[in-house]
Order: structure tokens, then C-alpha cells, then sequence
């Protein structure tokens, strides 16, 4: 049986005084890929903000890789973020630094000590996203598609149980968000971690199936 790595209950959402989501409720098992569908401003980026506790939850329950959302005390939301992995539409990438030392600066920051250990994780998420030979190069002499790959790469570094993907191909032409669809989908696959993708690219849901969510007037509708 597969393990639940998100579950949400009647959650409601505000940003600010204003509620964006009310009576969600929402189930994610590992190795699922689900797409979160929904005109800009609908509130999906809220939906992965609360996830990764940016966003409180106002009323309901939640929880995510094993940590309650509801009642989740800020000292361990460094803890809850270590098991997931965020990809953002613009990348936010280091660029005064590697490609590689993109990668060293998030292992430090999430306690990773040994030099040696940092070395091999890192280049081993590189190999995994197909970048291994671009880790001396600065991010800036990358093309989108490639940022948008290493930045994939920064999200497995701490083997995830989740990744939350912002319109990851949003920035990018149509082939090279086809290929960094297609890396996503084969993640889910092999590494058996859940992919949750905010988008508004309907060609590309058509393209590659996976369960869907519309996010509309305020509330989350399962589409399966």
C-alpha cells in the first residue's frame, strides 16, 4: 500500500485577511504526480505555500511528509522543508557561484558537515538531472532549460518525499518544457517521490496525464 505523503481537511487559506481556499481537502500518495490547474491569482501558488508552511492553515488539518501542518511550531519548519523539494518558475538560483556550490551551499544549510559526503550527494543529484558536466559552470552561462534542470537537481538533494513545483516550465519554450516535463514525471517514477505542479499550460496536462485538481472560485475540485 502506497504511503499518504500529503493529506489535507477541510483546510482554509488566507493571505492576509482575504480567504483564497476554503474546504480543501486533498489526498497524495507517494510516487503520484498531481496537477494543480487555475487561471492566474486563482490561488495555487497559496495551495504549495501552505504545504511547505509559508502559509498558515486558518481552519482545518493538514499534514505533509509526516508533519501536522495545524499545529506545526516554527523551530521545525526548517525540518518540514528538508523533506521536500520546491522548484520555482525563475529558478532562484545563486549566480555568483558553480553550478556545484549551488548545490554544496543547500547541503551546509541543511546540516550535511562531511566534504566528502557534500561532494557525492551533489554530484550525484547533478547525474541524476543530466547537469554533471555543467557543475563547474556559472548559472548564468546556462540556458533556461539547464537552470530550470539544476534547480530540479537542488530539490532532490535531501531525497524528498515531495516535490512542489511552481510553473517550473513557465520561463521555458515548448521542447524544453517537454524535457523537463518528461524528468519530473520519470523523478515521481524511479525515485517514488510525489510531484505536486502549479501550471496553467493546459498542453502540457494533455501531453502528460496525471491526476488533476482545478483550483477555481475559491475552492480545490478533483478532476479524477
Amino acid at each position: 500500500m502506497s504511503e499518504t505523503i500529503v493529506q489535507l481537511n477541510h483546510v482554509t487559506l488566507k493571505q492576509g485577511n482575504e480567504v483564497v481556499l476554503t474546504d480543501v481537502t486533498l489526498s497524495i500518495a507517494e510516487s503520484e504526480f498531481l496537477y494543480l490547474l487555475g487561471k492566474t491569482g486563482s490561488g495555487k501558488s497559496t495551495l504549495l505555500k501552505a504545504l511547505y508552511a509559508e502559509v498558515p492553515l486558518t481552519a482545518g488539518e493538514g499534514s505533509v511528509a509526516g508533519f501536522h501542518l495545524h499545529d506545526l511550531k516554527k523551530r521545525n519548519v526548517p525540518y518540514l522543508r528538508r523533506s521536500l523539494g520546491i522548484v520555482f518558475q525563475d529558478f532562484q538560483l545563486l549566480m555568483d557561484r558553480t553550478v556545484l556550490h549551488n548545490m554544496y551551499f543547500v547541503l551546509k544549510a541543511t546540516g550535511w558537515k562531511n566534504k566528502t559526503d557534500i561532494h557525492k550527494r551533489a554530484m550525484s543529484v547533478l547525474q541524476l538531472v543530466g547537469m554533471e558536466q555543467k557543475a563547474n559552470h556559472l548559472p548564468g552561462m546556462l540556458s533556461g532549460g539547464e537552470q530550470q534542470r539544476v534547480s530540479i537537481a537542488r530539490a532532490l538533494l535531501n531525497e524528498p518525499k515531495v516535490i512542489l513545483a511552481d510553473e517550473p516550465t513557465g520561463n521555458l519554450d515548448t521542447e524544453t518544457a517537454d524535457e523537463i516535463m518528461q524528468l519530473l514525471i520519470a523523478l515521481s517514477r524511479e525515485e517514488k517521490t510525489a510531484v505536486v505542479m502549479a501550471t496553467h499550460n493546459l498542453s502540457i496536462v494533455e501531453k502528460h496525464k496525471g491526476r488533476t485538481a482545478r483550483v477555481e472560485d475559491g475552492k480545490l475540485l478533483m478532476e479524477d
